[in-house]
Formats: structure tokens, sequence, C-alpha cells
């Protein structure tokens, strides 16, 4: 089972490849994960990588997808995975399809946490971090027991620049212009199956069970 998932930052698609990964017992592989294992293990595809990012740039679709076909390779993807971040653009689909056709294999389903952005930006301004413990809060979802103070370590809670509304917006500006076109062309493949992200999480992860065969 060959999964990707699709949706906004903050849309919650990381915690629901979480639960899929656990149901399912396959791999939630993200492609910032791979990159830093390659370059702490000191391989040649992550010294490659770290050229680029030494510098500040992205690493080229080509290589990413090199180390992604890599992370595959090995035995705890034998019945499948979960892409999260990547594809992001066009160009990385092709490709990405391009190596698993080499393998004989492709994507089988291309899952869409679908949020409106009001709802996202919300979701995410109510957002508090703990730069001390690095735990996380909701003001409206699960808020601490004293407002603006961590539960665990008792250091002050704060908005991330990240989770501000200007920046927000910024992201999701990014997200509807280059990955937007993806769902276009997972539906063209017919791989894609939407599930609406507004509603409570177990409920959503109880209609991606029901996409997957539960």
């Amino acid at each position: 089972m060959k999964i990707i998932m699709l949706g906004a930052p903050g849309a919650g698609k990381g915690t629901q490849a979480d639960k899929i990964a656990e149901k399912y017992r396959i791999p939630h592989i993200s492609t910032g994960d791979i990159f830093r294992a390659n370059i702490k293990n000191g391989t040649e595809l992550g010294k490659k990588a770290k050229t680029y990012m030494d510098q500040g740039m992205l690493v080229p679709d080509e290589l990413t997808v090199d180390l992604l076909m890599d992370r595959i390779a090995q035995p705890d993807c034998e019945k499948g995975y979960i892409l999260d971040g990547f594809p992001r653009t066009i160009p990385q689909a092709e490709c990405l399809d391009e190596a698993l056709s080499s393998r004989g294999e492709k994507i089988d389903y291309a899952v869409n946490v679908e949020v409106p952005d009001e709802n996202i930006i919300n979701r995410m301004s109510g957002r508090r971090a703990c730069l001390s413990c690095g735990a996380t809060y909701h003001v409206a979802y699960h808020a601490p027991a004293k407002e603006g103070i961590c539960d665990k370590c008792g250091s002050d809670l704060v908005l991330r620049d990240d989770d501000k509304p200007e920046t927000v917006k910024k992201r999701l500006s990014v997200y509807h212009e280059q990955t937007q076109p993806l769902i276009d062309y997972y539906k063209k493949a017919g791989v894609l199956k939407e599930v609406d992200g507004t509603k409570p999480m177990d409920t959503v992860f109880a209609d991606i069970a029901e996409i997957l065969g539960a």
C-alpha cells in the first residue's frame, strides 16, 4: 500500500499519516527525515544533499527521488509506506512516478486532507509552543492548565512566527500555487481520494481507513 498524503500546511496530514502508519504497520516517511539520516550517516547521497543545503539551496528533484528510492528499498517498506511532504510539485510527482515505474511499482492512493484556508489560519494561530521542552498546545482544543504556561516544565508558551496569521497566509498561497496542481495530477491518475479535514481527528482517520480498507 503506497500512499501519498496531500493537504495544506496545518491541515493535519502529518497526524493522520502517523495514525495510518500505526494501524497498517507501514513507515511514515518524510523527506526531511531522509535528508537528516543520510547526512548523519555520511552516505554518498547525503553528502550530495548537504552541499545544496549548506548553501541554502533546495535539493534537486532527481537527488531527492534517489534518496527516497533508497529509503523505500529498505525491508520495512515491503508492505508499503506513506509519503508526507513529497512530492510538492508536478515535476517531483513525474520524477517519482518514473522511478517507481522502473521498479514495476506505482502509487496506490493520494489522500487529500481538505481544509478551507480560513479554518487553517484559525487553527494555526491558536497554537502555542514551549521553546524549552517542545510541548505544543492549542488555545481552543488543547489548552494548558494555566494560560500561557507549559504544563510539563512551567516555561512560557509562545505563538511561533510560523503560526502567525500573516506567515500562514504566505505559506498557503505558496501551497495553492505549487502543490494544488498535484490534486489534479493524481485525480487524472485515478488515485486521488479526498477527506473532509474539518471533522474531528478520529472521524477523519475513520474516513481514511474506510478508503484504504479497514
